[in-house]
């Protein structure tokens, strides 16, 4: 079980509390991981990923083990700790501005 934690604006828009839980098979990507947070949750469709190009979202990052993941290919795998549950797997609002 993948643990996803949203920010808050992506957890009331998709009217869940806490961290999500999803199955996800192997092998376990950023990728698979998104596809398979949108398939559950088909609001969040376009706010992580561009609807057409399916690349991330200017002001959105991912980390997973202390590691900033924003620039790492789709198809990388993710650490170990994050497909075994240890860690969760983290989708955060980038800040911007002076």
């Amino acid at each position: 079980m993948i643990r996803v934690q949203l920010p808050v604006h992506l957890r009331t828009l998709a009217r869940v509390k806490g961290e999500v839980q999803l199955q996800v098979e192997n092998p376990v990507t950023l990728r698979s991981v998104l596809d398979a947070l949108e398939a559950r949750y088909p609001v969040l469709r376009g706010t992580i990923r561009d609807h057409a190009t399916l690349r991330r979202r200017p002001f959105v990052r991912f980390f997973a083990c202390e590691q900033d993941l924003s620039q790492e290919s789709p198809d990388s795998s993710l650490p170990d700790p994050i497909v075994t549950g240890a860690e969760p797997f983290l989708i955060i609002g980038a800040m911007a501005g002076g």
